[in-house]
């Protein structure tokens, strides 16, 4: 006669199976956070047996996603973990990972709302998403717009050196937009210094008259602007700084997408 399954046992090894995984996940976490770790102190941070430590760490090892080091006898993260986060930047798109939280920007604060990448010494407009009270209907997607004159061209300034800025300046200059573009250097180094402490660039009226912007950065997993997002609307009614919650909101939006890219706070 065939032996009849009993689901409770599966459902028993199932759950075992589960919590293993969950194990192994935090010794990976705790190895990432501290650099290294021996049994005992991963056992007592997790307030497991060592025996269950050990043999995880096993396993781990064997996949080369933790080798111990032979000079103090501790654990760290392997090379196989490099192998798995090499694989990772190339397969996210910027794009792909920014949409919704576009979309949930635009419906939220009900104005345009843009990506933007930094190419050929000018902001890129990769993505937008409309807000429900637009006026405009302009479609600033594949729109190259000047770094100094700009809210997301401004912090993607901020995250370079000084000599990058200057390799960009001698071949574009600071050509003025409108009446209100900042076109001194050192009037432009001193507010970028503000956008890099302040997490946040806004302009007004400095690309277009009668337009007001707003960005913050996006990270990549090495902690790397990579992109940044902006909210814009006609000056007449968007004031980014006086509308309560806007600022901390669209900061929380581009860690968002950061985190989707790998990011991680420090």
């Amino acid at each position: 006669m065939a032996a009849r399954n009993d689901p409770d046992k599966d459902a028993d090894a199932q759950a075992g199976g589960v919590q293993s995984v969950d194990r192994a996940l935090q010794i990976l976490d705790i190895l990432a956070r501290e650099g290294d770790a021996g049994v005992s102190e991963i056992a007592e941070e997790m307030g497991i047996h060592k025996s269950t430590v050990s043999r995880l760490v096993g396993s781990l090892v064997g996949r080369e996603l933790v080798r111990q080091n032979s000079e103090r006898g501790k654990y760290q993260l392997g090379f196989g973990i490099l192998r798995l986060a090499s694989s990772i930047p190339g397969r996210l798109s910027v794009v792909h990972e920014a949409r919704e939280v576009l979309e949930s920007l635009a419906a939220a604060y009900k104005e345009t709302v843009n990506l933007a990448v930094l190419r050929s010494n000018f902001a890129v407009n990769v993505d937008q998403a409309m807000g429900p009270s637009t006026l405009a209907t302009y479609d600033w997607v594949g729109s190259l717009t000047p770094l100094h004159a700009t809210s997301s061209g401004k912090v993607l300034l901020a995250a370079l050196t000084a000599d990058e800025r200057d390799a960009i300046f001698k071949r574009i200059g600071l050509p003025a937009r409108t009446p209100r573009t900042i076109t001194n250097r050192s009037e432009l180094e001193k507010q970028l210094l503000d956008v890099a402490r302040n997490g946040y660039a806004v302009v007004h009226e400095e690309f277009e008259i009668g337009l007001t912007a707003v960005a913050v950065p996006i990270y990549n997993h090495l902690g790397n602007v990579i992109a940044a997002v902006s909210i814009s609307g006609p000056a007449f009614r968007f004031t980014p700084e006086e509308q309560p919650g806007l600022v901390d909101g669209l900061k929380d939006a581009g860690l968002t997408i950061s985190t989707k890219m790998g990011y991680r706070r420090r």
